[in-house]
């Protein structure tokens, strides 16, 4: 049932609430916020909301009007890190204009909703279900520094391969194999286990959590399926968590996708399906891996605009260090059924009518999740709309390892981006599937694309102490 503003307020006083905390998200996917003493929370500033500047949130806003952030009732949460009682929540932008308040559109959260109501205009489904897993690493400690005299970074952590012969304390796991291991291996587990239970607190029912690959203290929390929008809150939230999890119990947490050279990289899969009144749309007994011709089309559209969403789904310079082969990252542009080596995998213990789906393997956390969501939404409409047949174009199903590949055999296959530089090339030349309906605006993709061309030519003017060990000496 939703919540109104009278929710609000006998919240704050049954909870004996002090504080109202407004997160709000900027370009980049991250949350910013604006604190208030509860007693001046009234019913009026859940439709008057709370004035802000978007420009100052990386968003190219060409009107001339004031923005207000317009709280919603329903992320009402009791935040878990704060000492002083504290009521957080999260809404939408809206630009004022009378006689009534506009969405600011390109605000992430007014786009997967915009997303998800052009999904229900097209008829093809009412719902979308996703599921991203998150990775992570935690460290002991971590330090960087980027000076014209010294640059570089250093990190730990207590269980790493590397330290077995000075403080693992008998608990170091080998290199690349700390895949489930358990106690006394895996140190971390009692804070993760609390940040699952604050994970539930939130709203947001947990899978499981567990060790992943890299022996560097790599970890996965994996919640359920969830309507798209609501995960798209949900993601931001289970990274709050994360991160202020970690603090508490010492250590520092990260999802960039790959922070410890020679190890596995952090992901950030995105299982989906859609339903259309209550009925799977994807499944069909007599289909490849028992998918419909619809989920095909879904896939054929994600394969085909695979390079632009790489803009959006992995839009760091660090992302495209974890798409490299030999990692079980995705690097080849494809699908098939349990194969971790194409973009799109059909997980085969999805067996079930209502959850059979697919897995879109590129995206990593560092994606502002409101765009991505959005963003591979569209892009499998489009494929739906177009009828683009993922076989017929040559994307698969590819059911073996395509690492195992001749050299012949790999030069057959596409790849995905190798440079974050050439994933904006790509969405500059192919984002007619994202402005489709008016999601996506185009002012705000194009300055998605200034800002990440000037981010990644500052990063590429930085010299790496790799290239010392290189060049130095030459």
């Amino acid at each position: 049932m939703s919540k109104s503003a009278k929710d609000i307020i006998a919240m704050i006083e049954e909870q004996e609430i002090a504080m109202v905390d407004f997160k709000m998200v900027d370009i980049n996917g991250q949350f910013r916020h604006v604190t208030i003493p509860a007693a001046n929370f009234t019913e009026d500033m859940m439709t008057d909301g709370v004035g802000f500047d978007a420009s100052n949130y990386g968003y190219a806003v060409i009107e001339k009007s004031d923005m207000v952030f317009i709280p919603d009732p329903d992320t009402a949460m009791i935040d878990p890190f704060c000492d002083i009682p504290t009521l957080s929540m999260t809404g939408n932008a809206m630009i004022i204009d009378y006689p009534e308040n506009r969405p600011l559109k390109q605000y992430p959260r007014n786009i997967v909703l915009a997303a998800e109501q052009y999904m229900k205009d097209t008829g093809i489904a009412d719902t979308m279900l996703i599921l991203p897993e998150f990775e992570f690493y935690l460290f002991d400690n971590v330090g960087w520094e980027v000076k014209p005299e010294s640059n570089g970074v250093h990190l730990d952590a207590v269980q790493a391969h590397w330290n077995s012969d000075t403080e693992g304390f008998g608990c170091v796991v080998p290199k690349q194999k700390a895949y489930h291991v358990a106690k006394p291996f895996d140190v971390s587990f009692e804070c993760r286990s609390e940040m699952c239970m604050e994970i539930e607190k939130a709203g947001i029912p947990v899978k499981y959590h567990h060790p992943e690959v890299g022996a560097a203290g790599q970890f996965e929390i994996e919640p359920k399926l969830m309507q798209m929008s609501k995960m798209a809150d949900g993601t931001m939230m289970i990274k709050y968590i994360i991160h202020n999890m970690a603090l508490k119990y010492g250590l520092s947490a990260t999802l960039m996708p790959k922070p410890v050279m020679g190890e596995a990289g952090s992901g950030m899969h995105v299982h989906m399906l859609l339903l259309k009144d209550g009925e799977p749309v994807f499944s069909d007994d007599n289909g490849y891996s028992h998918l419909s011709e619809t989920a095909h089309y879904f896939m054929g559209g994600l394969l085909k605009h695979i390079a632009a969403l790489c803009a959006i789904t992995n839009p760091s310079t660090n992302s495209f260090k974890r798409l490299v082969p030999g990692f079980e990252a995705p690097v080849t542009v494809g699908y098939a059924t349990s194969n971790r080596s194409a973009v799109i995998r059909i997980p085969a213990y999805a067996k079930s009518p209502k959850m059979r789906r697919f897995e879109l393997r590129n995206p990593d956390a560092t994606c502002n999740p409101y765009f991505a969501y959005a963003a591979i939404l569209m892009a499998g409409l489009d494929g739906v709309k177009n009828k683009i047949d993922p076989h017929a174009n040559g994307w698969g199903p590819y059911d073996m390892n395509l690492f195992n590949l001749s050299d012949e055999e790999k030069k057959k296959l596409k790849g995905l981006p190798t440079s974050l530089g050439e994933a904006l090339d790509a969405l500059a030349a192919d984002n007619d599937f994202l402005t489709a309906g008016d999601v996506f605006p185009k002012e705000l993709l194009d300055n998605f694309i200034k800002t990440k061309r000037a981010e990644v030519a500052a990063l590429n003017a930085i010299p790496t102490p790799a290239e010392f060990e290189k060049y130095y000496n030459l």
